[in-house]
């Protein structure tokens, strides 16, 4: 029997599956957790960077960062363009937070 054919899954793959949708849940979980204390980090970088007058971005220590995190997805197995559109994708929002220090709107 296969789930493709219309047929209900065995018992043994519905475990299966649910076991490893709870694994995803579970790490999910975690990545959020770490979200929010990689932006906490970061928001304290942004009143430091608002009070002294600093540029919100950083473009050469990015372009690193980039570097490494491609490097590090390379590693582990994991596409790295994918890993530069995630980091992309944080550090737009970074900025943006620290922009709305700098002017006062935070």
């Amino acid at each position: 029997m296969t789930a493709d054919s219309g047929e209900s899954m065995s018992a043994e793959a519905e475990a299966r599956l649910a076991s490893l949708r709870q694994s995803i849940d579970n790490i999910d979980a975690a990545l959020i957790h770490l979200l929010a204390e990689r932006f906490k980090c970061t928001q304290q970088v942004g009143v430091l960077k608002a009070d002294n007058e600093m540029p919100a971005s950083d473009p050469d220590r990015e372009k690193r960062q980039v570097a490494r995190l491609r490097a590090l997805a390379e590693e582990a197995d994991l596409d790295p363009a994918f890993a530069e559109k995630w980091f992309n994708f944080v550090v737009d929002e970074v900025i943006h937070h620290h922009e709305r220090l700098a002017s006062g709107r935070d």
